[in-house]
């Protein structure tokens, strides 16, 4: 059975008056649909297969078809949606083979950032940053999973900028926006988070003591390993999402 759209939306929320085109407020509403929609998606209340139409986006969020067509336009781009010409939107299936691809272009990425980070004169100061968050006691360690799937992106995000390149960091921010779906996943349970701080710890001190092929060992280790999990975890939670439905 396919399930069709449900936004969740907030119950102090009221339709805006529609924009005039060029004062710039109408893309900020499709920044607002295009967050509204990927939001339903990363928490599986928009599963692969549920469709809907521009229509029934605009009319729940209050907004014409300008702004909403530009918002699935750009998640059309990102791979998380998809169009037919007589049926309308639908939310794409996940590709793991895409997304494994991702995953060993983050391996590649920042095992090259950790090597150019250990041939530097000095260590960046952006690393200061990160021993103040995961080189802690373990009484200090936060427990809140989206917290610290937040900051495990910013951990992986510093590694690539600290080496001071912007494009490679550009291209870095782009596979992280397109793996969110479900590496965000991997903090939904309290082994992860403590398997988090642990194998963070030990990759920065590998590269503060400028071992960088350690460093790159433990740190494809610690990615090949999340992308396990969070694809058991997302298939888990894939089924968890249609099983309610079909209760509802």
């Amino acid at each position: 059975m396919t399930r069709v759209l449900t936004l969740v939306t907030s119950p102090h929320a009221s339709a805006a008056p529609e924009p005039p085109a060029g004062t710039g407020a109408r893309g900020a509403l499709a920044d607002q649909v295009y967050a509204a929609l990927k939001a339903q998606m990363h928490g599986f209340r928009l599963v692969p297969g549920d469709r809907f139409t521009e229509l029934e986006v605009g009319r729940q969020l209050g907004v014409s078809r300008t702004p909403v067509r530009e918002a699935l336009f750009r998640l059309r781009n990102e791979g998380l949606l998809e169009v037919e010409s007589k049926t309308g939107w639908f939310v794409r299936p996940i590709d793991f083979a895409r997304l494994d691809q991702l995953y060993d272009l983050r391996v590649i990425l920042e095992r090259a950032s950790i090597e150019r980070i250990v041939a530097l004169p000095a260590t960046p100061a952006e690393l200061e940053a990160l021993k103040a968050v995961w080189l802690v006691p373990a009484a200090e360690r936060l427990a809140d999973g989206r917290l610290v799937g937040q900051l495990d992106e910013a951990f992986h995000a510093t590694l690539v900028r600290a080496t001071g390149n912007e494009e490679a960091a550009r291209v870095h921010h782009d596979v992280t926006e397109r793996i969110r779906i479900v590496r965000r996943l991997d903090f939904t349970r309290a082994d992860r988070i403590e398997a988090t701080y642990a194998e963070h710890g030990r990759i920065l001190r590998q590269i503060i003591q400028r071992k960088a092929e350690s460093a790159q060992s433990l740190l494809q280790a610690h990615i090949e390993q999340s992308k396990a999990e969070v694809r058991k975890i997302t298939l888990a939670t894939l089924h968890e999402a249609r099983q309610r439905a079909q209760s509802a």
